[in-house]
């Protein structure tokens, strides 16, 4: 293994150690995904689905659930972004700074954490959904592009969740830049077609990164065609991924006190 692999284990070991410690956060990031399930499909299911969703769409959960376990990964950022802007705070990555060690393996350590703390919330907003009636129909294969989709989203999140958190002076601002990743789904496809809604609306809903990526799940998970959103999808994941990764690498590198 090289230095940085091994300095990033370390640091993964770090973040695991204050999630298992400080638990509050990522059980929160849960709690919001599943308290849209629970709003969209038990409140307002009935009503939506009867009235927006095309005839022959199926159940209204099968169409609301992929979107809503996207959000998963949105609902994942705010722990990350506070965590890296409390260390930064706190003087930890001053001090990491001056040590023997990889200088990016304080940040992808962090990444690692929130991948793997992300991925499990997005298995158990799976399994809340199934419970309240979700019956996906994909193959092994299809199952496995779901997942690497999904994956691949939360990469690109997560990087972005540490530029936030860089960037910030608070960690209420730090939290607050977040509420974008968070809270961008709702104008989406996440939860309505787009061509249900006013047309500036509309536009905007089909030209920001969550509609084709959930489009992609979605088509994968319900076997419903997916035409070229998966390409769109794989676009903006790794446009966000590099402008998170470039953005954090400059605000990490740059002389303290700037």
């Amino acid at each position: 293994m090289t230095t940085t692999m091994i300095d990033s284990v370390t640091m993964f070991r770090r973040d695991l150690k204050h999630a298992l410690r400080y638990p509050v956060m990522t059980i929160s990031g849960i709690g919001t995904a599943v308290l849209f399930l629970l709003l969209f499909v038990g409140v307002f299911g009935n009503a939506l689905g009867a009235d927006f969703l095309p005839a022959g769409a199926g159940r209204y959960i099968d169409y609301v659930a992929p979107g809503v376990i996207l959000m998963a990964a949105g609902t994942g950022t705010a722990a990350t972004a506070i965590k890296i802007n409390q260390d930064m705070l706190e003087g930890i990555i001053a001090r990491l700074r001056t040590m023997s060690i990889a200088r990016m393996s304080v940040l992808t350590g962090q990444v690692i954490g929130s991948l793997v703390r992300t991925l499990l919330s997005g298995i158990l907003v799976v399994l809340v959904a199934v419970a309240l009636g979700f019956r996906p129909s994909a193959t092994p294969v299809e199952y496995l592009a779901a997942f690497g989709v999904f994956a691949m989203l939360t990469f690109a999140l997560t990087w972005m969740a540490v530029a936030f958190g860089l960037a910030t002076k608070t960690v209420a601002g730090a939290n607050s830049l977040t509420l974008i990743l968070q809270f961008l789904p709702l104008i989406s496809s996440a939860f309505l077609p787009t061509d249900s809604m006013p047309a500036g609306v509309a536009w905007f809903a089909e030209h920001q990164p969550y509609t084709p990526i959930i489009e992609t799940l979605r088509g994968l998970l319900m076997g419903s065609g997916i035409g070229d959103s998966a390409w769109w999808a794989l676009a903006w994941c790794v446009v966000l991924a590099a402008g998170g990764f470039f953005w954090s690498r400059a605000l990490y590198n740059r002389p303290r006190g700037a």
